[in-house]
């Protein structure tokens, strides 16, 4: 007995010492602590389960090499287009200085500032799925796409079809989906493409080894890039419910991006280096995936993005430092759009500080969310934002699942991540940062729009809450660092 009791306290030790030196934020790395100490055996198998750090580490290291050949081979060839747009002097450059050059860093992900034709907002999966498929049939080289959730419905089948077709003509045709999130395709859809020429493949398939690191750790991005110049990125997955045609059935409210033009190609890297992940490829850095060698003109009409990613292969939380420093520099309003709100300490203080500055902060919800336990982790956020003068409406005329930003009306952002610890630490995800004013004033609108089926919270109201549903809300939030 004491020679168990010996062994469990040095294995206790051991995950205290790796705890404390491999955990970036001291609200988790207490939680952890906790977990570890108070709850025998259970908090340990929590903690080596769902609490290691894999960025560097395991399954994670063999993509690190590949993404980063991979990376240093795209950033010789784009860098050239960056500078060019620099030397311009063009105003959202000047404007824009300290958000372009954290992104443009080598340590957040070297993301570069490359120009447009064309960035379109599409709202709901009813916008968005018709300009996909119209797209997807005009595809001459290749169509790749990826997903956290496919489904094996109405508009899954659709899309599957087209894969097909486009297939059998002699185009590329790769699909790249989370084997958590789209669990339902694995034999019957997947199996149909793979026999019509489709390559489809899971990220980190899910196997009984490592099963919980694997489903801790998911991809959660949306990515569609036809012909390396023609894309599409933002919270929408392939499902039917994403599809609004009326009846009884919940109303989803979403935005994607549709992009044509050079920042197509940042997107691409992205799905090229997971797909070399999964896929066990060697696709390099060519003209048919990146027509790079056609000439720029950049001009003040040109649509300017920057995509960054982050995730288990990235070395910090490039979309958090994203949005922190964004709301850093806005003068006048922010405007948020997230279905989780589950901040670190430096997000939820930015934007009280911001709030306090007497920049207009409004932050768009949903009114329940789709688990209880995280709406209630949400929510002992509020207090503290309604105090300091940030405006929280609670959407109410469905679930709103869009994941965006404006700031001042000059840039927008619109992504796959959530304003949760999840989104920003554990998931891989992707967003593109538009620095335009027509497009963030296009975002505006609709963020204007939503909050007209909402109910703007008030903080008199909500410190009369009862006191045990407030009560509650502390519990749950001290377990936040892991939703």
């Amino acid at each position: 007995m004491l020679l168990v009791e010996g062994f469990y306290l040095l294995i206790v030790l051991i995950a205290i010492v790796r705890i404390v030196h491999d955990t970036r934020s001291v609200t988790k790395t207490l939680a952890y602590l906790l977990l570890v100490i108070f709850i025998p055996v259970l908090g340990m198998i929590f903690y080596f389960s769902f609490g290691i750090n894999y960025r560097k580490r395991k399954i994670y290291s063999k993509k690190l090499k590949i993404d980063e050949s991979f990376k240093a081979d795209f950033q010789k060839r784009v860098v050239a287009y960056h500078e060019n747009l620099t030397k311009l002097d063009l105003p959202v450059f000047r404007e824009n200085r300290e958000l372009i050059s954290l992104l443009s860093h080598a340590n957040v992900g070297g993301s570069r500032v490359l120009e447009n034709s064309e960035v379109r907002i599409l709202q709901n999966g009813e916008a968005f799925f018709p300009v996909l498929i119209e797209e997807m049939r005009q595809a001459k080289k290749h169509i790749h796409m990826q997903s956290y959730i496919y489904e094996d419905d109405e508009i899954g089948n659709q899309l599957k079809e087209v894969m097909i077709a486009k297939a059998k003509e002699g185009v590329e045709v790769r699909l790249l989906y989370d084997d958590f999130g789209s669990m339902r395709i694995r034999r019957g859809l997947v199996k149909e493409l793979l026999q019509n020429g489709v390559q489809a493949f899971p990220f980190n398939r899910i196997r009984i080894i490592g099963l919980a690191n694997r489903l801790n750790y998911r991809n959660h991005r949306k990515i569609v890039v036809i012909d390396g110049m023609t894309s599409f990125v933002g919270g929408i997955n392939v499902a039917d419910k994403y599809i609004n045609k009326g009846g009884e059935a919940l109303y989803w409210r979403d935005t994607h991006l549709m992009i044509r033009g050079y920042s197509s190609m940042s997107l691409q890297q992205i799905f090229l280096a997971d797909w070399n992940f999964c896929a066990g490829s060697n696709i390099t850095v060519n003209h048919h995936y990146f027509p790079l060698n056609e000439p720029l003109n950049p001009n003040q009409s040109a649509k300017l993005v920057q995509v960054t990613a982050s995730g288990p292969d990235s070395d910090l939380p490039n979309i958090l430092y994203a949005v922190i420093q964004a709301v850093n520099k806005a003068k006048k309003e922010i405007l948020i759009t997230t279905p989780y709100y589950i901040p670190d300490t430096s997000l939820q203080e930015a934007l009280i500080i911001a709030a306090l500055s007497s920049i207009k902060v409004k932050l768009l919800v949903p009114e329940r969310g789709d688990s209880f336990f995280v709406t209630l982790a949400s929510q002992s956020y509020f207090e503290e934002l309604l105090a300091a003068g940030v405006k929280i409406y609670l959407y109410k005329k469905g679930f709103v699942h869009a994941k965006t930003f404006v700031i001042d009306r000059q840039i927008a952002s619109v992504g796959t991540a959530n304003m949760d610890a999840r989104s920003f630490d554990l998931n891989f995800e992707v967003s593109a940062i538009v620095y335009d004013n027509d497009v963030a004033e296009e975002l505006a609108r609709d963020f204007f729009n939503d909050i007209q089926h909402a109910e703007e919270l008030d903080l008199r109201e909500w410190l009369r809450r009862p006191k045990w549903i407030v009560f509650l809300e502390r519990v749950v939030r001290l377990f936040s660092p892991f939703m």
